[in-house]
């Protein structure tokens, strides 16, 4: 079983929308067995909330479904998961720095290193924008989701 995190600020918006791109990818390909998805966010604001409902409509809209609920990153989650995905610079600043050794690091990977179309480094937070910033982060996730899996899919062979 292969386990992956992905993680954002609140744990609303990016990260949730991830899991329910890479489940649904994952539950296509027939690999449910073999990977789990979590998300969890670095702040613990909103813990225990869905997903932002802006967020879940535009994810509504191309057949996800977002109902998680929102988790906050402890180092705890270091042994929990293999692969502990960050959707921006500051958030992995944040995860780098509850790591508790360079095995632990090493298993942090930018978000956006998996895109394949899009030369983003960074997935935007749409919180504070309007209805065109979701679709693009969602434009962003299955690019990169996609990439993700065919790794995942590599390192299982």
């Amino acid at each position: 079983m292969k386990r992956v995190l992905f993680v954002c600020l609140g744990n609303i918006c990016r990260s949730p929308a991830a899991e329910g791109v890479l489940r649904q990818l994952v539950q296509k390909a027939g690999l449910s067995s073999e990977i789990e998805i979590g998300s969890a966010g670095t702040i613990g604001f909103h813990e225990g909330k869905l997903p932002d409902a802006r967020m879940r409509a535009a994810a509504g809209r191309r057949g996800y479904t977002l109902d998680s609920r929102a988790r906050h990153f402890t180092a705890r989650f270091f042994a929990d998961y293999d692969l502990i995905v960050t959707m921006d610079a500051s958030n992995q600043a944040n995860v780098f720095a509850l790591a508790p050794d360079d095995a632990s690091r090493a298993k942090v990977r930018a978000f956006c290193s998996f895109c394949r179309s899009h030369g983003e480094t960074e997935v935007p937070d749409p919180y504070y924008g309007g209805p065109e910033g979701f679709d693009h982060v969602l434009d962003l996730l299955e690019d990169g989701c996609a990439g993700l899996l065919d790794e995942l899919r590599g390192a299982k062979s």
